[in-house]
């Protein structure tokens, strides 16, 4: 896990916060991400996102499922444990059908449940740091990681000048971990010994 520091820029409308995009992507600084309270159509687009490849993932593992049905049961009814049932061949491929379709959606579905999961960080146990707590309900919260060295003063007044409507700098942990929402982590109680008493600083 890597500790940094993040300038927070919070707006009201998606207007501004489109421009601000913009802005940001165009000077040079790293966005970290943005947080909205609901699904943004083109927010994605904007902030240089590529196309999801949920779909490759999806037909792997269908493609998966597929030759987990047909292989396993080949080999059963082949050479494991052949059973003659008045002389039908050990691999009736019609007979096969259903259960290869079955496996195949399974593990289509499975597969695609977990990959989308990971790819955005929601699976259970997963804790990540909240930069506001309005994100997820009236505010559009936009994050920009501070270049390790430099003051935060630069980043703010560039901030300011995407008229939000508060700022801040927040000292938290760059990506995700396991962990309880009902507990502090330990390297959030070491920041706030690390950090306690240093004006315009939040954990």
């Amino acid at each position: 896990m890597a500790i940094k520091k993040f300038a927070v820029a919070c707006f009201d409308d998606e207007a501004p916060l489109f421009a601000a995009v913009d802005k940001v992507r165009n000077s040079g600084y790293k966005l970290h991400d943005v947080y909205t309270p609901f699904p943004v159509h083109g927010l994605d687009v904007a902030m240089g996102h590529k196309d999801t490849d949920l779909h490759i993932a999806g037909f792997c593992f269908g493609l998966t499922g597929t030759a987990t049905a047909l292989g396993f049961m080949s080999w059963i009814f082949t050479s494991d444990w052949p059973i003659n049932y008045a002389g039908k061949p050990f691999f009736a491929l019609p007979a096969f059908i259903p259960i290869t379709f079955e496996l195949t959606v399974l593990f289509a579905a499975v597969g695609m449940v977990l990959t989308y999961c990971y790819l955005n960080q929601i699976m259970p146990g997963v804790k990540k740091h909240v930069f506001h707590p309005r994100q997820t309900d009236d505010y559009f919260v936009l994050v920009v990681e501070v270049p390790e060295g430099e003051p935060e003063g630069e980043i703010m007044e560039f901030l300011a000048g995407t008229n939000p409507l508060e700022t801040n700098v927040q000292v938290a942990e760059d990506g995700w971990w396991f962990g309880r929402w009902d507990k502090d982590e330990d390297y959030t109680k070491n920041l706030h010994k690390m950090f306690s008493g240093k004006t315009g600083f939040q954990i």
